[in-house]
């Protein structure tokens, strides 16, 4: 049987119920794949999506920590901290900087400096780091901007803390000096892993104690968790974790010799060294001319930079640390000591002395025209006779010279608790090799250990390496390592951590040849070059004098008022006292000083008298004084 066609009514009905039918899979699809996101969303991502959103409402605030204070021996504060208000301004908040800082003067005085140096800022930070405009605002300006406040989007007042050094200029190269933080600092900070505890601080120690102790000194971070509104304003505090302040330091210095040790120089170049032989412990660090480190706390302005970075005299040198000079004559008891720890002079053998030494066709020339008659040890050291050295390293050889003085730390750096120290020149052939490309510079030449012998040619000391010296030769040839710091104070506890003084070697040195080199330096300033300056001292004080050429003179002879000023020659002082049970040994450079008796040997005179005595000076040692050889 044949069935009959579906009309056309069938048939638009069965495509009506299909599409309803696919329709609606297609919406429950739809609500199932909704319903799973949802499920995803509020139950497997909850825990992500709750913390992001509490992101959002609570701001977490770094709160720099208080650096710690650093005080002298005696509790004198050297480096403290105050609270001042300052003005800054985010960059990438401002539509148009030039033009805030404009309206911004009509209500607080904006000097051309500051401009400038907000604008050096900028090119050193992200453009969302706050910057100052103005620091130390008073009272009433704080106030007027804070009924302006509304006026200025992206800036605001804050309360900043500001380092201080209460002395100035005094102990300058010591303390050091703190600036903001660039890229360098960044580097250091994060490989020491402090990059969370540095949050919040824009300053770093830049040299000096600063520098050296900065982790110490800086504290730990705090932060406080602000709920903020849906603009980015504080709404409420919900808590807050305190800072830590950082560690204080004490230090063996004591700034009254310091600020003496400053003045007696006066406006000369130089530097000295006064450390306790038997610690270590630096009780003067002197380098002239100073700079003041307040300049550095808010960033130099930049004529303040250029007048320290191009003055002739490089205040920000640290010549103490830095400066190699050749020693002169103050080498010579050295010299001496080895004459006799290696057998090749007694205290009573004796040479004479024309005048002058010749070796190789070349007349080496004794300071003294005609010569100093017949010397031995005593007299040697005593008038500073060139000519017994000249022959004593001749005999001896460079290389028992290199030998016997490296123990004394010639030629190499001490270990201070600063960073920078230089290393000097301690000659030898070794030396020379490593020195000089070619190989026709690198023979040692038998003539150049003549000049090494009076403390010249090629030696080349910094000032605190010949305090270490004359320190370990009074101590008995016991050497301590120099440092600054003698305790660090901790904060939270109030517990302090004594630096132990460090022995670093013991010299085995006969006794009697100690005795012998120390009566010599004591008659070096009661009937030698150093008795004019300690004429009346009432303590006993070993030293010598001594004098190093700046140039060569090629046989020529030496005028000081015929040579420019930077050409003349440097004048030392190396003293211990007192010399039955040494106190303080100490090393003067005054930079083209002239004769070590009459620029180097008064300033000594003077810090001893400060240390010993109690003394105040009356004023600057006189440039002018009457000059003694050598």
């Amino acid at each position: 049987m044949r069935h009959a066609p579906l009309n056309s009514r069938d048939r638009e009905l069965d495509r009506f119920r299909f599409r309803i039918a696919f329709a609606g899979g297609a919406v429950l699809l739809a609500f199932a794949l909704l319903f799973g996101r949802f499920i995803y969303l509020q139950v497997v991502q909850h825990d992500y999506f709750r913390t992001r959103a509490e992101d959002n409402r609570i701001s977490l605030v770094p709160i720099p920590p208080n650096r710690g204070v650093i005080v002298d021996r005696n509790g004198v504060v050297l480096a403290r901290n105050y609270s001042a208000f300052t003005l800054e301004i985010t960059p990438s908040r401002v539509a148009d900087l030039e033009e805030t800082i404009d309206r911004l003067a009509e209500l607080v005085e904006i000097q051309p400096k500051d401009r400038k140096r907000f604008r050096k800022l900028r090119e050193e930070s992200k453009t969302f780091e706050s910057l100052p405009i103005r620091t130390r605002l008073s009272d009433e300006e704080v106030a007027r901007f804070a009924a302006n406040r509304y006026r200025f989007p992206g800036v605001e007042v804050k309360a900043r803390l500001f380092r201080q050094y209460p002395l100035g200029a005094t102990a300058s190269h010591a303390l050091g000096y703190i600036g903001r933080i660039n890229d360098r600092d960044l580097e250091t900070i994060a490989r020491s892993e402090q990059d969370a505890n540095y949050k919040g601080t824009d300053h770093f120690g830049k040299s000096g104690l600063e520098q050296r102790y900065e982790f110490q000194l800086h504290g730990e971070t705090g932060y406080e968790q602000i709920e903020v509104d849906a603009g980015g304003h504080a709404v409420r505090s919900l808590s807050r974790t305190p800072p830590v302040p950082g560690n204080n330091l004490t230090l063996t210095l004591d700034s009254k010799l310091q600020a003496i040790t400053e003045k007696a120089f006066g406006d000369r170049r130089g530097a000295l060294v006064a450390i306790d032989p038997t610690t270590g412990g630096i009780l003067a660090l002197v380098s002239v001319p100073t700079y003041d480190p307040n300049l550095f706390v808010d960033g130099i302005r930049s004529d303040d930079w250029e007048a320290l970075n191009n003055s002739p005299d490089k205040p920000m040198v640290n010549r103490a640390l830095n400066g190699a000079y050749p020693p002169g004559s103050t080498f010579k008891p050295f010299m001496a000591l080895a004459a006799l720890e290696l057998g090749k002079r007694t205290p009573q053998q004796a040479i004479a002395d024309p005048g002058y030494f010749n070796f190789g066709g070349h007349t080496f020339m004794d300071d003294k025209k005609g010569g100093h008659g017949m010397v031995d040890m005593y007299k040697s050291i005593v008038q500073s006779c060139n000519t017994y050295y000249f022959a004593l390293a001749n005999d001896l050889g460079i290389d028992h010279i290199a030998r016997f003085m490296a123990p004394f730390g010639f030629g190499s750096r001490t270990g201070i608790d600063i960073d920078g120290e230089s290393e000097g020149v301690l000659p030898s052939p070794e030396w020379k090799k490593r020195r000089f490309k070619r190989v026709e510079q690198q023979k040692w030449f038998a003539g150049e250990t003549i000049s090494v012998g009076i403390g010249q040619g090629y030696n080349a000391y910094t000032p605190i390496q010949l305090a270490q010296a004359m320190a370990t030769l009074a101590n008995d040839g016991v050497m301590f390592r120099p440092h600054l710091v003698r305790h660090i104070t901790d904060s939270k506890t109030g517990e302090k951590t004594l630096i132990e003084p460090e022995p670093l070697r013991t010299i085995p040195l006969k006794p009697q040849h100690l005795e012998t080199i120390k009566r010599a330096m004591v008659g070096v300033n009661k009937e030698g070059t150093g008795a004019r300056a300690f004429a009346g001292a009432p303590y006993e004080v070993g030293g010598k004098t001594g004098t190093a050429q700046v140039y060569s003179l090629r046989g020529g002879t030496y005028n000081r008022d015929k040579v420019k000023k930077d050409l003349r020659d440097h004048a030392l002082f190396i003293a211990f006292a007192p010399v039955d049970k040494p106190r303080i040994a100490l090393a003067v450079l005054v930079e083209n000083g002239g004769f070590g008796a009459q620029s180097a040997a008064p300033i000594a005179r003077m810090v001893l008298d400060y240390y010993l005595l109690g003394k105040l000076p009356p004023g600057p040692a006189g440039e002018d004084e009457a000059a003694e050889d050598e």
